[in-house]
């Protein structure tokens, strides 16, 4: 198996990099947490925390304050955009949890590295060092996620 080089990532971005990070955990912790056959409400708690305290700001900012960078029409974009919508509408179905949550699960991971992989790569390449400011400054305070209080994925 080729051993894949790491991606160098722009100073500006690694605190979304971080975030980005933290996503791939929860989709980890749901995966743990049906592997352990645990209830689904208490998952479902999990998600609804994860979403507010994460997702939610993270979201915001890529949209306010990254994707820009692109053209708004840049298939990328697009990309992300449709992929940001499709997760929050699962994080916020409550029809069929157990479904819900094994397709946000899913959906999560590959948007993340999507995000990674292919998009921040290209925002990389074309951003001033003015964007690329900007978005360093907006994102200096970030804190690193917050523990949650039921770790049932353990």
């Amino acid at each position: 198996m080729e051993k894949k080089k790491p991606i160098k990532r722009h100073i500006a971005l690694q605190p979304l990099s971080r975030q980005h990070h933290f996503g791939l955990l929860f989709s980890w912790k749901i995966r743990k947490g049906f592997q352990k056959n645990i209830e689904i409400e208490r998952m479902q708690e999990y998600a609804k925390w994860f979403y507010k305290h994460e997702i939610t700001p993270h979201f915001n900012d890529e949209e306010k304050y990254v994707f820009p960078i692109l053209d708004k029409e840049n298939e990328l974009v697009e990309r992300a955009l449709k992929e940001h919508r499709r997760i929050k509408r699962l994080f916020n179905d409550t029809e069929d949890p157990e479904k819900s949550l094994s397709k946000l699960e899913e959906e999560l991971d590959a948007h993340i590295r999507f995000e990674e992989r292919i998009l921040f790569n290209e925002i990389q390449k074309v951003a001033t060092e003015a964007q690329l400011a900007k978005i360093e400054e907006i994102h200096s305070d970030l804190e690193k996620s917050r523990d949650y209080h039921d770790p049932f994925w353990e």
